[in-house]
């Protein structure tokens, strides 16, 4: 277990002092190899290669395709359709506006795959469209945040297909898998507003009548399409996740541009150029942690990881509970595609040594994870929500916190009750 704390303790301490992940991966991986054999036998023929082969895989090619169609549909008025239809469906429920940043965060998850673009995307929209309703700030930014984290469960997500190539889990399997556990979520944020709505004395918005949200709906059905689509084609075998990805980005190019005719050239470019800072960025990440991995398993890290479990006599449940306070205390220092690229090799053969599951695991570990996202100190959606607003960083941390309870109860639901994540795969299946 030497090597384990060398591998975490170097990784931990390069974070702490502000060099970038991939760069203190690649570090921490050197630092290994000199410990193991001398500076002068580190093998930069297979550093290489280990790096090319991480990037050379079918799988990967989904990520960007979808980070590309979250793009562009937030660059064009789908998103401002899903939220007037959202509004008009569920805006009359007490805290009504509270109800459809969930309902929001569930459609958009559809298209964004990460919670960073849902608050990028749709979060605009509702920050703003609750600020002129009077809305406490506290309250907007908080159930903004935490319906952010629906993005990365249910699908299409990068970190569950991130996870399904490391794992060699199927990524449709994980796809499915993330449905029920998602809308969990959502029921149990909304609940949570609702309760929250009685203490604040928030209203619901003005009821809105039959016809007009029959007419908001048909203009919502294009991009509410999305989604189905994405599910449909992948569960009918019609295409794989990968083309999935391929198949959203041609969607939301022709809403944009053919049928709205709203997405101009300019911004066409300007969405292909953040899709590529993004995708290039998660791609250097993935060429190192390949070769991290890698060397995690010639060292025998996992294996020894596996072993001193097993030795503790846990049951399963039990030993999920240990990895995930792991995770939730991990999520709070990198984003969640980085811990999944980084820990799922070191776990994986220890749940094959329990007997457990991957696919209900990896739902776990990437909800899990997904919590950092609006944890301090690194947590990207904070950030992004302090941008936003102009709020203080602390205030952020503080507004979201109240939310964070119907967050980690679904994840103990999701512990002690597994066929909620394996429900829809055994169907598929």
């Amino acid at each position: 277990m030497d090597y384990l704390l060398i591998f975490l303790g170097v990784m931990i301490f390069l974070f702490a002092v502000g060099v970038p992940v991939a760069i203190s991966i690649g570090l921490t991986c050197l630092v290994v190899l000199v410990v193991q054999g001398g500076i002068e036998k580190i093998p930069e023929e297979l550093f290489a290669m280990q790096m090319l082969s991480g990037m050379n895989n079918f799988p990967i090619i989904a990520v960007p395709f979808f980070i590309l169609a979250a793009s562009l549909m937030n660059t064009g008025s789908s998103n401002a359709r899903l939220f007037n239809f959202a509004t008009a469906l569920v805006g009359p429920i007490r805290g009504g506006l509270g109800h459809v940043n969930v309902l929001a965060s569930v459609i958009f998850a559809g298209m964004s795959a990460t919670a960073v673009a849902d608050v990028a995307g749709i979060g605009q929209l509702e920050l703003k469209a609750m600020k002129e309703r009077g809305y406490p700030q506290r309250f907007s930014v908080g159930i903004t945040g935490a319906a952010s984290i629906i993005s990365p469960v249910i699908p299409p997500s990068v970190a569950l297909v991130v996870y399904g190539w490391l794992s060699g889990t199927s990524i449709a399997a994980l796809f499915m898998a993330g449905v029920i556990p998602g809308i969990i979520l959502a029921v149990g944020l909304s609940l949570t507003v609702l309760v929250t709505s009685y203490w604040l004395d928030l209203p619901g918005t003005q009821r809105v009548p039959g016809g007009e949200v029959f007419g908001l709906f048909l203009q919502a059905i294009p991009p509410l399409m999305t989604p189905f689509i994405i599910i449909g084609g992948i569960w009918s075998g019609i295409f794989t996740p990968t083309e999935a990805g391929a198949v959203a980005c041609m969607y939301a190019f022709l809403l944009g541009a053919v049928v709205y005719r709203d997405v101009t050239l300019a911004e066409f470019m300007e969405a292909l150029r953040r899709t590529v800072r993004f995708t290039s960025v998660i791609l250097f990440i993935i060429a190192i942690a390949t070769f991290y991995g890698w060397l995690l398993v010639r060292v025998r890290i996992p294996q020894e990881l596996a072993m001193a479990l097993l030795d503790l006599n846990l049951g399963e449940t039990q030993a999920i509970l240990l990895i995930l306070l792991f995770f939730l205390v991990i999520g709070c220092f990198m984003s969640v595609v980085e811990a999944v690229l980084i820990f799922t090799p070191i776990f994986m053969l220890t749940i094959q040594s329990l007997g457990i599951d991957p696919v209900w695991f990896g739902v776990l570990m990437v909800m899990t994870l997904s919590v950092g996202v609006i944890t301090p100190p690194f947590g990207n959606v904070l950030f992004v929500l302090t941008e936003l607003t102009g709020m203080p960083f602390e205030k952020v941390v503080v507004a979201i916190l109240p939310f964070l309870v119907p967050i980690l109860l679904t994840l103990l639901l999701l512990v002690f009750v597994p066929s909620l994540v394996t429900f829809l795969p055994d169907v598929m299946h």
